[in-house]
């Protein structure tokens, strides 16, 4: 099995298509490879399937136009706690003072449900974690690197040829190219900011 980045963002689509099968009104997942470099530790920092579940919960919200967070994002509400039940996760009795219900495990159900979905993404996390960790200290990682930041939730200005730009978290642009819809170029960080940083 290849390590590369390209690699576990088609695991993860084909982890999320998984769910799409018992989910059929859970939108597309975009963009996989944003996942990987994600954190936030009101959806959970560690990438897993259970983490993918828990994003699932927010893809079936915002498809049925049910508003299932509030505080930013953060406080995960009793309509977030109804469809995280309905994917087949489990969850404290009392809610989290700052995160409400975002604490949510598989049920036994959904572990025998997605065993197969679980072991394959692990493997391909797995992989990739050995690919990363094997970088040397001669590998570009980003400014975040630079900064000691992990790259989750550090967002600098990607721009394109085109004049179009996005925020995006350095390590994942660095792990695999973020075309622009506009145009068909891919967005990179402009020199002038990297030396910046």
């Amino acid at each position: 099995m290849s390590t590369t980045p390209p690699v576990l963002a088609a695991e993860l689509a084909q982890a999320w298509a998984d769910i799409q099968r018992y989910h059929s009104e859970l939108p597309d997942l975009a963009a996989p490879e944003s996942l990987i470099g994600e954190s936030s530790s009101a959806c959970g920092a560690e990438l897993s399937f259970e983490r993918l579940l828990h994003e699932a919960v927010h893809g079936i919200a915002a498809a049925r136009g049910v508003r299932d967070t509030s505080r930013a994002g953060r406080y995960h509400n009793r309509r977030f706690l109804a469809i995280a039940e309905e994917l087949g996760l489990d969850h404290a009795e009392e809610p989290h003072p700052s995160s409400g219900f975002s604490l949510v495990t598989l049920n036994a159900e959904a572990k025998r449900r997605y065993r197969p979905t679980t072991e394959r993404l692990q493997r391909a996390l797995k992989a990739h974690t050995v690919a990363t960790a094997a970088d040397t200290k001669r590998s570009f990682r980003g400014p975040a690197a630079r900064h000691g930041s992990s790259g989750g939730g550090v967002r600098v200005k990607a721009v394109c040829d085109c004049g179009r730009n996005v925020r995006v978290v350095p390590s994942v642009l660095a792990q695999a190219p973020i075309v622009c819809g506009g145009c068909g170029k891919p967005f990179r960080i402009p020199e002038a900011a990297v030396a910046v940083g």
